[in-house]
Formats: C-alpha cells, sequence, structure tokens
C-alpha cells in the first residue's frame, strides 16, 4: 500500500468538518501522461521489458529474496504485462502504457485509495477527470503532446489563462508521508512487533532474512519509488492479522 493513503486518511479528516463533496485530480496523470516513466515508453522497442524496469517498485529477482520459495512459481507481474501489451490495438509502445495505467493501475490503485480513504469520513470524491468524454478526448490525442515538457502539456496549455501560470509549471509533487517513508521511533516498532510477532513468523510469507535486513536499515531500503520497503511488508502482515488469517501460505 502506497504510504500516501494515510495522508489522504488525514486530509479527508480535515476537509470532512467544512463539506461534504470535494472534487479531485485523480485520472489526470493517466490520461494526459503526467508519470516520469512515460517518456521511456515514447522510444520503447520492448515494452514489457521498459516497464517493468520503470514502473515495478520491485524487479523478480528482489521478489524472490522477499517472498517464500513456494511463492516464486512464475513472473506473473510480467506475464500479465505482456499479455495486455499483446492484447492492445495500438502497436505504440507508449499508447499500450496509457491503457494499461488507465484501465487496470489507476482503478486498482490511486482511485480506489482516495475514495476509501475520503469515505472513511464521509466525504464524497468527484474525478471530473475520468469524466468518459474526457477520457474519450484524451485518448485520441497523439501521446507526443501528452508526454512533452515534464508531462501533462496539452492539458498544462488548454488551462492558460483559466488557472494561474505558477500553478500550472511548479515542480509535480507528491503527498509526501515522512514519518511513513523513513521509519523511526513508534513506527518503526509499530512494523518491528508486526513482523516479529509469532503468526508472522510462523506464516513464512517473507523469507526472515530479507525482513530482517530491511529491519536493520529502514530508511535505506527504499523501492525506485521512494517508497518503504519495510512499511510496504509490514501493512501486508498487519492486514492478515487483523483479519485473523493465520493458516500458512
Amino acid at each position: 500500500m502506497s504510504h500516501d493513503a494515510v495522508g489522504f486518511y488525514l486530509l479527508s479528516q480535515q476537509v470532512a468538518k467544512h463539506v461534504k463533496v470535494a472534487q479531485s485530480g485523480q485520472g489526470a496523470d493517466e490520461i494526459f501522461g503526467g508519470y516520469h516513466w512515460y517518456p521511456t515508453l515514447m522510444q520503447s522497442n520492448d515494452p514489457a521489458a521498459d516497464y517493468t524496469r520503470v514502473y515495478f517498485d520491485r524487479d523478480h529477482d528482489e521478489m524472490g529474496e522477499a517472498l517464500s520459495p513456494a511463492l516464486m512459481n512464475g513472473d506473473y507481474s510480467r506475464e500479465f504485462v505482456e499479455k495486455f501489451f499483446a492484447s492492445c490495438r495500438s502497436a505504440s509502445a507508449i499508447d499500450k502504457t496509457l491503457q494499461l495505467d488507465t484501465q487496470i493501475m489507476m482503478v486498482d490503485d490511486p482511485v480506489k485509495r482516495v475514495d476509501n480513504m475520503a469515505m472513511a469520513w464521509g466525504l464524497e470524491t468527484r474525478v471530473p477527470f475520468l469524466d468518459h468524454e474526457v477520457v474519450e478526448l484524451a485518448a485520441r490525442i497523439p501521446a507526443e503532446l501528452k508526454v512533452r515538457d515534464g508531462g501533462k502539456y496539452i492539458l498544462k496549455e488548454a488551462c492558460r489563462g483559466l488557472v494561474p501560470d505558477a500553478v500550472i509549471d511548479r515542480p509535480k509533487g507528491y503527498f509526501p508521508v515522512p514519518a511513513l517513508k523513513y521509519l523511526r521511533g513508534p513506527f518503526y516498532d509499530f512494523v518491528h512487533d508486526v513482523l516479529d510477532a509469532p503468526v508472522a513468523r510462523q506464516r513464512g510469507l517473507f523469507n526472515r532474512a530479507y525482513v530482517d535486513r530491511l529491519l536493520a536499515d529502514p530508511a535505506g531500503e527504499l523501492t525506485p519509488k521512494g517508497h518503504s520497503k519495510l512499511w510496504q511488508i509490514a501493512v501486508l502482515e498487519c492486514w492478515l492479522q487483523t483479519q485473523r488469517i493465520e493458516n500458512g501460505i
């Protein structure tokens, strides 16, 4: 789970004190080409390999270090991307990537994450960028007009005169939650207790050597996207314990 879910949860808590419905920018990056990995796919001759390299937070070799050998029967994530790209009508690597992110990744990650965190406080979020007519229009726009100049080029140009240039041209940022990126104090104690619990050791989902390595250097073990590897595995294990799933893998 992305640590910014906690940020959205706390933000929604405050916003819900004043309004019951809010607009969200979810979807703009996926349909208008705003993410940093898109330029790589503009000239790709091997879309699945390049997408795997620039998007995945852990490669297959590291998953082999992280998970029990019983779970490592194949590179399922890479196979999923290859099958999806093969089913796309477009031959363009960047268009395949935008389609994958719009139809699969966006639905199951950022949109669901924000909606769940907001609704936890009774706050409804609207997603104007995901109006079907906007998405259909974006799909007809050449990718080079989206990815150009750092991403979302055509959206930014369409907004000039309506939105201040200072807002349009400011550097892209994410929702930082430093306490869950560089785990210290009570947050470190929490993940340590979760991963060291007898039920976690008995389950054997993660290789113990991998867990111990992350616990020994939590701030030094970040994913390529800058997320805490330790937090990610601890959240999964915590969920399993919360749901009282105590069986082996």
